[in-house]
Order: structure tokens, then sequence, then C-alpha cells
């Protein structure tokens, strides 16, 4: 049996390559890690954290995830752009997971930056998850 957080990788994965909205902000570059080069636009999935909230007949818990679009086009307005259009992909998905079950998926919330290379603009968008892990 897999991981939450890696089972939702997957998932989260998936949807986003198959959403039309996202693929043409950033033509299907959806990394784990990005190539070097790098082509922008992109996204990448970035960091989760499970935190086990069992309870009476249930295991389960929250996983907290985090993902990344990066652009390097002058402003934010595209970063901005991408970054919506992961939150309206994944908000209140309903993602089949192999072994595990999602309960829901939701987005906290978006940070927009410019990264120190003066450059490149970065969002950091985070999600969290509730998901049950079926009791053996």
């Amino acid at each position: 049996m897999a991981s939450a957080d890696l089972e939702l990788q997957g998932a989260m994965l998936a949807a986003l390559k198959a959403d039309a909205t996202l693929s043409s902000l950033v033509a299907g570059r959806i990394y784990d890690q990005p190539p070097e080069p790098v082509t922008y636009p992109y996204v990448t999935i970035g960091e989760a954290q499970f935190v086990r909230d069992d309870a009476t007949c249930i295991s389960g818990g929250q996983v907290f995830l985090t993902l990344h679009a990066w652009s390097r086009a002058v402003g934010f307005p595209e970063v901005k752009r991408i970054a919506d259009a992961v939150v309206e992909c994944l908000h209140l998905a309903a993602l089949a997971l192999p072994t595990n079950r999602l309960i829901s998926i939701n987005h906290r919330q978006n940070r927009v930056f410019r990264d120190d290379d003066g450059l490149t603009s970065h969002a950091v968008i985070e999600l969290v998850a509730y998901v049950e892990k079926p009791i053996s």
C-alpha cells in the first residue's frame, strides 16, 4: 500500500496534465523535478506532509500539499493565471486513489512573489487533502 501523499501526487499529476486550461498555459510542462535547462512557464509538484488523525475504526489524516508555478514573463499576470488554473483543477476535485480514499481536497492559499534572481515570478499554491487509509 502506497502512502496517501504519493498516491495524491500521481492523481494530481494526471488531473493537471489532462486539464485543457492549464495545458494551454504551460504546454504540459508539469514536473516533479524540472529538466535542465527548463522552458518557462511550468509547474512543479512540491512538498507534502501527512498528519495522522485517526478515529475509532478509521485510520486517516490530512495531507498538506504544495505546488509551484514559475514564469519569466514580465510582471505577475502569467504566473497568477497558471496558479488560478491549478486551483480550478484541484480544488474539490474527485481524485481516485489506488489504495487510499480521498475525502476532499481544498485550496488553502496562494502566495505570489518575485524570486531573488529578479526575473522569475513564482506562485506557491497550498492545498490540504483529507484521506482515509484502509485498516488491515
